[in-house]
């Protein structure tokens, strides 16, 4: 049987600590050849309407450790300016709604396991990738968080951090006064940590030893001048980067690894994260890492490590308590799927969660 596994099942069953452990074991099996993946493409498409595209997005892996998947997305994507902030805005059918699937497949008789909704899975495994950089790079006293974003990574990300560092503090900010504020209230009780709503955003840098940007704007939401002596960078959505000041500034970058280049095509290997073919080319469009795209590549080539090079001992880290430091995960959202679905689907089957329906309905006798 073929299990649908919702949102809320992927809550009841996964925790941080597996979805770290998944990922980590994913990249290394990547670097060792034992596992592969694609890089993330996407299809844009004009609407009839001028301020908006349809986007469909794909990415894909799998493993010898026993599974393959695929997750789909598919948005109509925008901008919006929001109390000075331009925000990249996207819905399915209608604002607020969502389309993103994960098909989980065997690869041992390629048998289709599960179907999963991505939504709560994308934040666990996005928090995690900034766990595993602030586990691998930040200072080990770290304890200071300041946060750029309230939202669902900004959750995920805390509930990563303090899992792998004693998180004491909280400096937060984000656009709209209720939600910053919901959000510290939140993180104060859920964590028994102390916890600064700020009012305005320079406000987090100050003795913060985690950086954390994890917002939704089209545009670069750092101010690398504001970074103290010692800070580790994270930075999810929105441009995906650090603004080029705190990039000047980073001293070692980890970068967890690249996609490899297709079997014997080694001049198509690429370093992008996001790869996209469109209709109507010169037709300006919205979509992820449409602007300023290259810059989703590698980032700081001079200063780079790989997180296998890393925990083999090949390369240093930090090489003190006064660099400032950044971590990505590079272009292996393929790698994160398979790993993470994996275990959603193992421990969904030992909980009885999900629906069943008969894999049956989607073999055929007619060979494609």
């Amino acid at each position: 049987m073929t299990l649908i596994i919702n949102n809320q099942e992927v809550q009841q069953v996964l925790t941080m600590e597996d979805t770290i452990a998944a990922l980590e074991q994913s990249y290394l099996q990547l670097a060792a050849g034992e596992a592969v993946c694609r890089p993330r493409i996407d299809i844009r498409i004009p609407t009839s309407d001028p301020a908006r595209n349809y986007q469909w997005g794909t990415m894909e892996g799998g493993s010898t450790a026993g599974y393959f998947a695929i997750r789909m997305k598919s948005d109509i994507i925008y901008e919006k300016e929001y109390k000075g902030v331009l925000t990249q805005e996207k819905y399915c059918v209608r604002p607020g709604l969502y389309c993103g699937l994960i098909l989980l497949t065997s690869i041992e008789n390629g048998e289709l396991l599960a179907f999963i909704n991505d939504g709560y899975l994308q934040h666990m495994r996005v928090g995690a990738d900034g766990g595993i950089g602030v586990k691998h790079l930040a200072n080990k006293e770290a304890e200071v968080v300041g946060m750029l974003g309230a939202g669902g990574m900004a959750r995920t990300h805390m509930e990563a951090f303090t899992r792998v560092r004693k998180i004491e503090k909280l400096q937060v900010f984000s656009p709209t006064r209720e939600n910053r504020e919901r959000f510290g209230r939140e993180m104060a009780a859920k964590y028994n940590i102390e916890v600064k709503v700020c009012n305005r955003p320079e406000e987090v840098y100050k003795g913060a030893h985690i950086l954390a940007a994890l917002t939704d704007s089209a545009v670069e939401v750092t101010d690398g001048a504001l970074l103290e002596k010692g800070t580790h960078i994270v930075v999810v959505g929105g441009s995906g980067k650090p603004d080029a000041e705190s990039l000047k500034r980073v001293d070692v970058y980890l970068r967890f690894g690249d996609t490899p280049a297709p079997t014997g095509h080694p001049e198509l290997a690429t370093d992008a994260e996001h790869i996209g073919y469109e209709a109507r080319p010169q037709q300006h469009k919205y979509g992820d890492g449409r602007r300023d795209r290259r810059k989703h590549g590698n980032t700081l080539p001079d200063r780079r490590v790989t997180l296998a090079d890393l925990v083999a001992g090949k390369v240093k880290g930090r090489g003190s308590p006064d660099q400032i430091t950044y971590s990505e995960r590079g272009n292996l959202q393929g790698a994160q799927f398979h790993a993470v679905a994996g275990k959603v689907y193992e421990l969904a089957k030992r909980a009885g969660l999900g629906r069943e329906i008969p894999t049956e309905w989607f073999l055929q006798d007619i060979r494609d």
